[in-house]
């Protein structure tokens, strides 16, 4: 919609010129982002065209009441007695009325008949006086703490949130909106900026944390529970395969270890010696739960623990092999892939209607709204948080949201700013001396008759 001021400017959209017909700078500029705010728009013209109407309105009763005086007070000179005195005493208070009220309703936007009179044209020379009376107003009796709590508390937010959201058609509603918020939280983050924070979070929390103590009271659970002997079943079991499918290989390693002086068929008869004893070692660990060489690897563990809890030299070695595996990039890429993986699982949660996550969230609004509704202590509970919260936003920052309307109030232009207050209440205060100048009639009519009745 086009912006009309006197010169033509805003509606080209250009700015007033500065000090002098000077250009506006950059800080002119910001400085006058109010009155750009605060147009005088085509509306703003068409409800003035109201007001002067009613000025015409007005204007014209005043003149009709001064006609009105000029014939009644003609006709008591010329000699006519009785009703000419009673309608000139009417109409002259009419015309008085009309003048008082005139100058009054004009006073508040320009000066009457453009003389310097004190205490006139108040808008446009103290809109900013009126600008930090109305944000002290504001803060004085909308912003103090008592106020907001009151209010808050009146509103019983408690109850309504908890029967909104008990109704299922508004907890699938809230899911939705969640679902959306999340996938499209989702799609504006980085990948490569969370994966860099996700894995430089888990690599210092790492490095911070000693894990030997830990491993050692694990292992020694694990020791004691017995929890290792499935593993190490597992290793016999997976070897005496082995062994049984690479029998040639074992024996052709010893050979090939044997002193070039010894006899081929020595080396032969050493290697098939070598591989029955092993192949018959690792049977009898598979088979025997209580073999020596098993109770050697839980005494080997148990000690191993303990040294992983108590064991400086042992724990410093730990450390150190696990700043080595950190600082491979095969664990960074590991650990920085899990972002991908969790956000496409967590994208393909939210959009399917029937997710475990969407219909998990919807049974928890929806009991959350039914003990909202039907817990006091919940619901009194969250009413003073939102309480406190309300509370301690308007104390804390009442000063920046007061100066929020003054400083707006003192961006507006005087001109334009009083120009659109007058067409918004100026054909109202018409009304006024309209009313002004009956009223005022009928006061003078009221004393003349008294005073003629009394005299």
């Amino acid at each position: 919609m086009e912006r009309i001021d006197g010169t033509g400017r805003a509606a080209r959209g250009e700015l007033p010129p500065g000090p002098g017909g000077k250009p506006q700078d950059a800080g002119a500029r910001e400085r006058t982002a109010g009155l750009a705010s605060f147009a005088y728009t085509a509306a703003d013209e068409e409800k003035r065209r109201g007001v002067r109407r009613m000025k015409t309105t007005a204007t014209g009763l005043l003149l009709l009441v001064a006609l009105v005086y000029v014939l009644a007070t003609w006709a008591k000179n010329e000699g006519v007695s009785g009703w000419p005195g009673f309608v000139a005493a009417a109409a002259e208070a009419g015309m008085v009325g009309a003048l008082a009220d005139w100058f009054a309703v004009t006073a508040l936007f320009k000066r009457p008949l453009g003389l310097p009179i004190p205490h006139t044209a108040i808008i446009p020379t103290k809109k900013d006086q009126l600008g930090a009376s109305l944000g002290s107003f504001v803060g004085e009796n909308f912003l103090s703490g008592d106020v907001v709590r009151d209010r808050i508390h009146s509103l019983g937010i408690g109850r309504r949130v908890g029967g909104w959201l008990a109704d299922p058609a508004h907890a699938d509603r809230v899911t939705a909106e969640l679902a959306t918020a999340l996938r499209g939280a989702l799609t504006v983050l980085r990948d490569a900026d969370v994966q860099a924070v996700v894995g430089e979070a888990i690599t210092r929390r790492a490095n911070t944390v000693e894990i030997g103590p830990g491993l050692g009271r694990m292992l020694e659970k694990i020791v004691a529970d017995g929890g290792h002997r499935k593993l190490v079943d597992l290793v016999c079991a997976r070897a005496h395969d082995w062994l049984v499918l690479h029998g040639d290989s074992v024996m052709d390693a010893v050979q090939g270890g044997a002193p070039g002086w010894t006899p081929r068929f020595v080396d032969k008869r050493v290697g098939e010696r070598v591989y029955k004893e092993l192949l018959r070692f690792v049977t009898e660990m598979r088979d025997m739960p209580g073999h020596p060489a098993r109770h050697s690897i839980d005494t080997f563990l148990a000690d191993f623990a303990a040294d992983l809890r108590t064991d400086s030299e042992t724990r410093e070695r730990v450390e150190r092999l696990k700043s080595e595996i950190l600082g491979r990039g095969e664990v960074q890429d590991v650990i920085a892939s899990a972002w991908a993986s969790v956000r496409a699982m967590v994208i393909a949660a939210a959009e399917d209607e029937r997710s475990e996550l969407r219909l998990r969230a919807r049974a928890s609004l929806m009991s959350l709204g039914a003990r909202l509704a039907s817990d006091d202590r919940l619901r009194a509970k969250l009413e003073g948080w939102l309480e406190d919260a309300a509370v301690y936003v308007v104390t804390t920052y009442r000063a920046e949201i007061t100066s929020l309307i003054s400083d707006t109030v003192a961006g507006w232009d005087a001109d334009q700013t009083s120009r659109k207050i007058e067409a918004h209440i100026g054909r109202d205060l018409q009304f006024i001396r309209i009313n002004g100048t009956v009223v005022g009639a009928l006061a003078g009519l009221a004393i003349y008759s008294v005073s003629q009745a009394l005299w």
